[in-house]
């Protein structure tokens, strides 16, 4: 089957007469390559880091946070029946959180404790499936440590931790300066600054750093005395679970009706709303950003083709001297830039898609070869590099690549058709 007329004189002025390919028409492809495969590779990390996040998010955190940020919530049990009862909560947990200073042996560090009550919490969020050494066990004195801060202490599950707690600072200065005056005071002072002992009965991993390296649960009543919140009717806030996450904001509207003023109530997606924004605004930047490499590439092409309608001017003259259309000449040197676009696309898709699916083995092989920390894991909060391939960000990438290519011909196609068929007919 015969090529047409312009396919068939596009494909012999990308080559020379004598080897397959030239060198400029492959220099052409490879720089729409790089394009390609850098656009790819980018967005689908970018994409999988926002929907790792999510997931790890939605995996540790409860879907709405209800709590008075000046206060702790005092009788939260009858609040906890109300928020129950509003449609589409599946559970509802109170908890006590704050930061401690965590000691074992010769290591301290200031963690976050997080005092549940074990039984209603497994309702809210499924911590027993983050367990990766030991058993989720909060009964007594006891507490389940996150890996990486448990590494970094040097913990392991049966070794006994030491918790201080800043909770209490205002009751200690107060007795401190009444001891000063009263020398039985003393022995109260001594009370309030014992610390908490506390053996490790679980290891759990969640896949986000800013967990795994900060938190401490304990059960809710350890919490509450490390606070200084003898009462138990005082907690930090209550966890609540929903029937869809993606619906937590009208579902939280109908709880804010439930809740006594001053207390206050708020989405997973509010509470990070500075990663993902963060996150969509990158993505959306370093699209455009790359683009500039295919755009780069295409000016290669136009470069090319510029220089290849010099070259061919007496060609030209003749084609339209033996009657060959203006939109003929325009589709000979338009043909020129939509193989290189096309190739171009073909080998990028298919570099791009490696890289992808071998991402983590290169990022491993930089760190031990190059010592180069290409993802790492105390900034991104991710142990791996996380990537989701969307086939619409694909279809995109390579239909504005594809484009560009074709657009970067029309100019050089546009003067080629323009020529005086006796004028080129002269050229020497």
């Amino acid at each position: 089957m015969k090529a047409p007329f312009s396919l068939f004189l596009a494909l012999r002025y990308l080559k020379p007469k004598r080897t397959f390919v030239s060198v400029i028409t492959l220099i052409s492809i490879l720089g729409v390559t790089l394009g390609i495969t850098v656009l790819i590779l980018v967005i689908s990390v970018m994409t999988g880091f926002d929907m790792e996040l999510r997931s790890k998010v939605l995996g540790f955190e409860p879907h709405i946070l209800v709590q008075n940020p000046n206060e702790a919530l005092g009788e939260w049990q009858p609040l906890l029946k109300k928020i129950r009862g509003v449609p589409d909560v599946v559970a509802a947990a109170p908890f006590v959180q704050g930061p401690v200073v965590a000691e074992f042996g010769n290591q301290r560090m200031t963690p976050v404790i997080r005092g549940i009550d074990a039984p209603q919490e497994q309702k809210v969020i499924d911590i027993a499936q983050f367990i990766v050494s030991g058993k989720m066990d909060l009964s007594g004195d006891t507490t389940v440590i996150g890996a990486d801060l448990a590494f970094t202490l040097g913990v392991h599950v049966g070794d006994k931790i030491t918790v201080y707690s800043p909770g209490n600072l205002r009751p200690v200065l107060d007795a401190i300066k009444k001891a000063e005056k009263d020398p039985k005071a003393l022995e109260q002072v001594k009370e309030l600054v014992l610390p908490r002992d506390l053996i490790v009965t679980g290891i759990f991993r969640s896949g986000r750093y800013a967990y795994d390296s900060n938190f401490l649960l304990v059960p809710l009543y350890v919490a509450q005395e490390l606070y200084g919140m003898n009462d138990s009717d005082s907690v930090t806030g209550i966890s609540v679970k929903t029937a869809d996450p993606n619906r937590a904001g009208e579902i939280e509207k109908e709880l804010r009706k439930a809740l006594p003023e001053g207390t206050n109530a708020q989405t997973w997606e509010e509470l990070n709303k500075t990663f993902f924004d963060a996150i969509a605004m990158e993505r959306n930047v370093m699209f455009f950003l790359l683009l500039f490499i295919v755009i780069v590439a295409a000016f290669g092409i136009m470069n090319t083709l510029i220089t290849v309608t010099v070259q061919k001017t007496r060609e030209i003259g003749i084609m339209k001297a033996l009657g060959a259309t203006t939109s003929q000449i325009v589709w000979v040197f338009l043909g020129q830039g939509m193989v290189v676009g096309f190739f171009g696309n073909l080998t990028g898709l298919a570099l791009g898609m490696t890289l992808i699916k071998y991402r983590n083995e290169f990022k491993d092989w930089l760190a031990e070869t190059l010592g180069v920390q290409v993802f790492p894991a105390d900034i991104y909060q991710f142990s791996k590099i996380p990537a989701q391939v969307i086939p619409h960000d694909v279809a995109v990438i390579c239909l504005s690549a594809f484009v560009i290519c074709s657009l970067a011909a029309l100019i050089p196609a546009y003067f080629a058709a323009r020529l005086d068929p006796v004028k080129a007919l002269r050229q020497e």
